[in-house]
């Protein structure tokens, strides 16, 4: 097993690394227009939605050039290094920020796609892929012969994406955008650098000779300040991170599972975390929920792993509801509008294509919503006068696939029934519920 596990078997001349990766550090000339043109391609393919676009941009980045050199600085005690790599990452990222950010002033698609949308915020995921990737990185650097692990990294870490949605959102002065992507480009770019920086020191790489003890001393004092001012806030951060989508996971779970109930929906939800406080606030649509059910809901957030967890509940909108409740319930719609279209975006990329395909989706889904809840009861009743033979009848509205809504009745009967019948009452059950288009299905 260590034999098969040995990292120095196949390795490279710690020299002959070294200076492959001080070359990759350097921004001017080539790797600076590459690293330009690359900026633009990935831009393209956050503003089309193109995802074999984006990886192509990520192949071509040199990005990852300056992040492994600062590893490689700190692992070696050459603080020249380092000092070069983080001036040649400015370098980087300001060219990359302003590129995509002129890019995205001329574009004239100005709709957030999913793919860009998807790097505004930092997940546990990217903090495990960064760190990991960093890591196979360093390997595969290490290695004498080179394999296509490398190119594999700057894909998998995702470097360019983030930078790309910075310069979005400095565009189009979205700060929520700009600093959410920059917060993912700063977790991924540091722990790589960490990863670096332990496989360095793991292999033992000569580390750099200085003329004198007092500026081996020093040298050695500032790295030593660097790497603890660099790993604390990472670990930090990448806490927040974990700790911030285990509680959302944990809370969409406790919807999906909690939330089930025959006359009343979800049509919003929230989750807030910061510092000690939590909060889940959903929105529901029609039959409200009684003070009893209210208080078992909050009983059962222990169950999931929401211990001191506030559930904010917001109800009361339904179809026998005054005006001035109807006219509110349209204002929370549009200051939901952009949630729903993000999360259209990702369940129906084919459909919506242009900003007026987007709004006629929405209003599909509200009128969905709004001729969900059928007086089923009295539906039941009415036509059972009719036809006595009626035993059962279900009703309940689905989407096909262009995003029409229709509405489907299932009957069952004691005894059998002629087909001129069963076309009555499909008739009369299209009428009676108001439904555009409506197919009874007899079980």
């Amino acid at each position: 097993m260590s034999d098969r596990f040995n990292l120095h078997e196949d390795a490279e001349r710690e020299t002959t690394t070294i200076n492959e990766i001080k070359k990759g550090v350097e921004f001017k000339g080539a790797n600076l227009w590459i690293l330009i043109f690359a900026i633009f391609i990935a831009s393209i393919g956050l503003n089309v939605n193109s995802t074999a676009v984006i990886i192509g941009a990520m192949l071509i980045s040199p990005l990852m050039g300056p992040i492994i050199g600062i590893g490689l600085g700190a692992g070696i005690n050459d603080f020249e290094l380092i000092k070069k790599a983080l001036r040649n990452l400015g370098v980087a990222v300001l060219a990359s920020v302003i590129t995509s950010s002129l890019y995205f002033l001329i574009t004239p698609l100005h709709e957030a796609q999913s793919e860009l949308l998807a790097r505004t915020e930092p997940t546990l995921w990217d903090v495990l892929i960064a760190f990991f990737g960093g890591l196979a990185g360093i390997v595969a650097g290490s290695r004498k012969e080179k394999s296509n692990a490398i190119p594999g990294v700057a894909i998998a870490t995702a470097l360019m994406p983030p930078l790309c949605t910075a310069g979005y959102g400095l565009a189009t002065a979205n700060w929520y955008y700009f600093v959410g992507a920059f917060y993912l480009f700063f977790i991924n770019s540091v722990l790589i650098s960490v990863a670096t920086f332990l496989i360095v020191r793991l292999l033992k790489y000569p580390k750099k000779q200085f003329e004198d003890a007092a500026t081996e001393r020093r040298v050695k004092s500032y790295i030593a300040v660097f790497v603890v001012l660099t790993i604390i806030p990472s670990i930090y951060l990448a806490y927040n991170v974990v700790r911030r989508t285990l509680f959302e996971q944990n809370a969409r779970n406790f919807i999906s599972t909690e939330f089930v109930f025959d006359q009343t929906q979800v049509i919003s939800e929230n989750f807030a975390l910061q510092d000690e406080e939590a909060i889940i606030e959903v929105t529901l649509y029609g039959k409200m929920l009684t003070d009893e059910e209210i208080s078992l809901l909050r009983k059962k957030l222990t169950n999931y792993k929401l211990d001191n967890t506030q559930l904010k509940i917001r109800q009361g909108y339904q179809e026998d509801k005054s005006e001035e409740t109807r006219l509110e319930f349209e204002r929370m719609g549009e200051s939901l509008k952009g949630d729903i279209l993000e999360n259209l975006y990702k369940k129906s990329e084919e459909v919506i294509k242009t900003k007026d395909d987007q709004i006629a989706l929405l209003e599909k889904q509200v009128r969905a919503m709004e001729s969900s809840i059928y007086p089923i009861s009295d539906i039941n009743s009415e036509l059972k006068i009719q036809y006595s033979q009626l035993s059962n009848l279900a009703l309940g509205d689905m989407l096909n696939q262009s995003g029409d809504t229709i509405t489907y009745a299932v009957a069952s009967f004691d005894k059998k029934i002629y087909n001129k019948d069963l076309q009555k009452i499909e008739d009369w059950l299209k009428l009676r519920t108001k439904a555009d288009s409506l197919i009874l299905v007899v079980k």
